[in-house]
């Protein structure tokens, strides 16, 4: 969206700049190195190279507008305001710049000249019918501001925004029963159910003295399932207490709201790089807004920023509680970095400061089983699974993944216990059918379930290609060798290098004759190999194939052997 326009504007710059032999050699090395930075959302470092070249060309549009998107991502607010200052006072129209320009006034509480600056400037129709309805409360003008949130509202597709917003405004100003009027009329509004919205409503009923409204809300929408800042607010409603409204204290507050609230809209439709601007504002303009922080963190991450994505769930204090969220999250952002020690001392950490809670000692759990630690797996899953009192649906991956820690470390009874487990949390679920059914194929026990369950995954997931590569083993197994191939067939089509399924489709085509075609495969199979699949892959067993047959290495292990039908390139 926005990162296109402005490398299209780059490359404008980058050729006039070319156009002057004087410029050429100063002015190239810095901006292609920026440039190719910011491909990469290396945000340090385009702000690096971006700065550099502005000092050879300090009034280029490009590099103003590039510079102030990289300090912005980086979170450096105080950075970006001066060069945002620049690019707006040689003449730019910049939504980048002005809203680090518009957040600088605001954090000086310069309401009234915001409101004259957006006469003739602004972000966008949304932040800006909000932002002046905000603004106009920051200069005590609360009927202009209702004023200003109904306009909002009679844009097409805006009424959800501007209801929420109204309603925390009322809030703000101790206006209870008139937002609590907004947010008991949601069907009519549009009003979404978001989990901040409803923890909101659920200040606003506590100061109405509707405590047990507030309980039947939370029960109504979370389910029973709560984290720990929703069973803080539970049992401080359950014993009496009022809840203070703290989702916005200020007009600031408010307009941080604003940030947060689109960029919540935008996260699944934007950019991940677009998205952070917003986020961004909402961290500068309001430092606790624990939300906004986690989402910048989460979307760093996804831009493989996996050191700027530490960073901010670093910044959660330990005291929050959120605090479990941030550090699974750094876990995670570590882990993807490659640094797995680091990774699991923050989730085993965490499994000692707060282990009332199961998800850590899952997230622990996993972690250990994707490092192949499958006993500390199945320690920490033993633990997730004993702090549940009840267990219900949600439950049946803990099953399955602990099922998965005993199938690796050979304890094939409790593994399929937990397997059965998982299917009775949650029958029908393709996963776990697969990789029983797999399971029991592997040791050659319960054929006939197997394939019915395998079946049922395969009906339920048609294009997955590792539950249709189990259909066709447990054809094979049960010498049902022509429509194996189908199904290997198919499943090498939809996973065409991985090398178990290569392997499993050169097994069956030797088993009905067709033996160049089965060499063929087992040699793209090998190919494939690598450190994660070696050890299901079996390299060693598929060159023994290679060197001798399939039917010789089964003689040598001592298997039943293969009813092979003669092919024509035998």
């Amino acid at each position: 969206m926005a990162s296109r326009f402005f490398r299209t504007v780059a490359v404008s710059a980058l050729v006039a700049a070319l156009a002057v032999p004087a410029l050429a050699d100063s002015f190239a090395g810095p901006y292609l190195a920026a440039r190719q930075a910011s491909y990469g959302s290396d945000y340090a470092n385009s702000a690096r190279y971006y700065s550099e070249a502005l000092t050879r060309d300090p009034a280029n549009p490009a590099l103003l507008e590039n510079a102030v998107l990289s300090f912005m991502a980086l979170g450096q607010m105080d950075k970006a305001m001066p060069v945002a200052r620049k690019l707006d006072s040689e003449g730019f129209q910049s939504q980048i710049a002005e809203m680090v320009i518009t957040t600088g006034m605001l954090r000086d509480g310069q309401y009234s000249e915001l409101l004259s600056r957006m006469e003739n400037r602004g972000v966008g129709p949304l932040v800006d019918g909000l932002m002046k309805a905000w603004a106009h409360i920051g200069r005590g003008g609360m009927s202009e501001a209702l004023t200003a949130f109904d306009a909002v509202a009679t844009e097409p597709g805006l009424s959800e925004f501007s209801a929420y917003h109204k309603a925390l405004a009322l809030a703000s100003v101790g206006d209870f029963e008139g937002a609590e009027a907004i947010f008991a009329n949601s069907e009519e509004n549009g009003l979404q159910r978001t989990r901040r919205g409803v923890m909101a409503e659920i200040e606003i009923l506590s100061q109405l003295d509707r405590n047990a409204d507030a309980v039947a809300l939370l029960d109504d929408i979370f389910e029973g399932d709560l984290d720990p800042e929703l069973r803080q607010m539970q049992t401080a409603l359950q014993a009496g207490e009022q809840l203070p409204f703290t989702h916005v204290r200020s007009a600031a507050d408010g307009i941080a709201e604003v940030y947060y609230t689109i960029a919540s809209a935008l996260q699944k439709e934007a950019n991940a790089d677009y998205t952070l601007l917003y986020t961004r504002v909402a961290e500068t303009l309001r430092p606790d807004h624990i939300e906004a922080l986690l989402m910048s963190a989460e979307l760093l991450e996804n831009l493989e920023q996996y050191e700027l994505a530490s960073q901010a769930y670093k910044r959660v204090p330990a005291d929050h509680p959120s605090f479990h969220a941030a550090e699974m999250g750094r876990a995670e952002a570590l882990r993807l970095s490659g640094k797995v020690e680091a990774a699991i001392e923050v989730l085993e950490q965490l499994a000692r400061s707060q282990g009332d809670l199961p998800y850590v000692h899952s997230a622990l759990g996993d972690l250990l089983r994707q490092e192949r630690d499958f006993e500390g797996a199945a320690e920490a899953y033993d633990t997730a699974i004993d702090i549940f009192a009840k267990l219900d649906q949600r439950q049946w991956f803990l099953f399955y993944a602990r099922g998965i820690t005993h199938e690796r470390l050979d304890n094939w009874e409790q593994a399929e216990a937990d397997f059965r487990t998982a299917l009775e949390l949650n029958p029908e679920q393709p996963q776990v059918l697969n990789y029983l059914g797999y399971s029991m194929v592997e040791k050659q026990v319960n054929l006939d379930e197997a394939l019915d369950m395998i079946e049922r995954a395969v009906a339920a997931r048609p294009d997955s290609g590792y539950i249709i590569d189990s259909l066709g083993w447990v054809l094979f197994r049960l010498g049902r060798y022509e429509e194996a191939v189908v199904q290997m067939e198919r499943a090498a089509e939809l996973e065409p290098v991985d090398p178990v399924v290569n392997d499993h489709l050169g097994d069956s085509f030797w088993a009905v004759g067709r033996k160049l075609e089965a060499q063929f495969q087992w040699r793209r199979a090998l190919s494939f190999v690598d450190e994660d699949s070696a050890e299901e892959a079996k390299p060693d067993r598929i060159r023994r194939k290679l060197e001798v047959g399939l039917d010789a290495v089964l003689e040598e292990e001592g298997a039943e052997p293969l009813t092979v039908v003669d092919g024509s390139d035998g």
